[in-house]
């Protein structure tokens, strides 16, 4: 309990000396994104041009992916690497665009869109959630993606499980919405960068980053370092991912907004 009580002192100190300052602006007042696009129905596959035309027709905001290939083309996805999606193993950033589009998704006709086509697709009909793929302090994702955002005129916003994402459009690109993906990595037995995960997953970076929305795992909507961001910052929260009608329902008081994948319909 003691080295519990210790080890919250910083997240306690952070979150009061700097609470930042909530902001308004239309995007914020989304209640709905569609995981990945609307996918599950036949033939149609997550973060693919058909899922985005789907939720585009149902009216649903749309939560994204974007990330880099081999030769810095900004593309549409979720994984780091292709075996769930393409049944390989191979990584994007190790492959170009070119090559990247031999492969279709999950054994359909579609394919990894870029991020410009989606953008063109959707012309600013429903409002975009996209997240940044970021893995290291490389930020070359950020710029690139902000000067393709720069010309698009629809209603959108970023998040990213990095901080440092964020922390580079609060210097380059302040005017944009910002928010902080975050759940309890230990919990779900992710393991992999153990001190980044302690600072994310408690939100510590908050005070530099200045988010306006924080996106959280729904099942961990009462943990502690969420509890503290709801009462000291008071910045919409979002709960991902809901996946069935009964667990959107409960938790309905809790968030601002959801993320949800096809029971909605």
């Amino acid at each position: 309990m003691k080295k519990t009580a210790i080890a919250l002192i910083p997240l306690l100190y952070t979150a009061m000396i700097c609470p930042g300052r909530k902001r308004e602006h239309p995007i914020l007042k989304v209640k709905h994104f569609a995981h990945r696009g609307f996918h599950g129905e036949a033939g149609i596959p997550e973060n693919s041009m058909a899922a985005f035309r789907r939720a585009r027709e149902l009216g649903y905001g749309i939560e994204l992916d974007v990330q880099l290939t081999k030769d810095d083309v900004l593309v549409v996805h979720h994984d780091y690497d292709l075996k769930r999606t393409c049944g390989t193993g191979k990584y994007i950033r190790d492959l170009t665009y070119e090559q990247l589009c031999r492969y279709r998704l999950m054994g359909t006709e579609e394919r990894i869109p870029r991020f410009v086509d989606v953008l063109r697709e959707i012309d600013g009909k429903v409002p975009l959630l996209i997240e940044l793929k970021m893995e290291t302090f490389n930020t070359k994702l950020c710029r690139l993606a902000a000067e393709v955002l720069d010309h698009y005129h629809g209603l959108y916003c970023i998040e990213s499980f990095h901080p440092y994402a964020l922390y580079w459009f609060k210097k380059h690109r302040p005017q944009v919405i910002r928010g902080q993906l975050s759940e309890q990595f230990f919990k779900e037995k992710e393991w992999k960068h153990i001190p980044a995960y302690f600072v994310m997953k408690n939100l510590l970076t908050n005070f530099i980053t200045k988010p306006d929305f924080i996106a959280y795992h729904y099942k961990y909507k009462d943990c502690l370092p969420l509890k503290i961001c709801r009462k000291l910052y008071r910045i919409p929260v979002y709960g991902w991912t809901f996946r069935s009608k009964e667990d959107y329902e409960e938790n309905q008081k809790c968030f601002h907004g959801f993320i949800f994948e096809r029971f909605m319909l």
